[in-house]
């Protein structure tokens, strides 16, 4: 039996699941989401717990039992606390904004960069340098961080570029003159 998959899922208070078919939505104070579960899975709701079991027993199915369990929690703990991801920008002269919908970046390119913040994110910055990014969404939540890192990663000779706050990049040593 899956370990992850055998465990039971509470339910928080302010959070409806609705299962129909295959069709899992999970609703609470941080948003709306919606997810189809795979074949060989089902859900069941009752008193204020979520039960993921599975038809068969090969390794497939093993694994789409854990899976979904993981993503039903996922959706549950996202619609009631949310995810957060902070990024943290190093350089002279960079820094970004957050004009609308749209993210401003100025990452010493020839131009500025603008990206489009997707549906049930939140995008704030502090200090023009510090970027945080909000959703009930795990997978989008990480999606649009990776993104907005990818546009300029941190280099390893001078630390510059977008970073995670967490993250740890290792410096090398440059060129030497003899």
């Amino acid at each position: 039996m899956s370990r992850i998959g055998k465990q039971p899922i509470a339910i928080p208070p302010k959070v409806k699941v609705e299962v129909k078919g295959q069709q899992v939505s999970v609703e609470g104070p941080k948003g709306k989401l919606k997810w189809e579960l795979p074949r060989r899975t089902s859900l069941k709701v009752d008193n204020g717990k979520i039960v993921v079991s599975r038809d068969g027993q090969d390794a497939h199915a093993r694994a789409l039992h854990g899976l979904s369990r993981a993503l039903v929690n996922n959706m549950v703990r996202g619609v009631s606390e949310g995810f957060m991801k902070k990024l943290e920008i190093q350089g002279v002269g960079f820094k970004a904004a957050v004009a609308g919908q749209i993210v401003n970046m100025s990452l010493g390119y020839s131009h500025p960069i603008a990206y489009p913040i997707p549906d049930q994110i939140k995008v704030t910055v502090e200090e023009n340098t510090k970027i945080t990014v909000e959703g009930p969404d795990r997978q989008v939540v990480g999606q649009v961080a990776a993104e907005l890192r990818s546009f300029y990663p941190p280099e390893p000779y001078k630390g510059k570029g977008v970073r995670y706050t967490d993250e740890r990049v290792i410096r090398k040593e440059g060129k030497t003159v003899q």
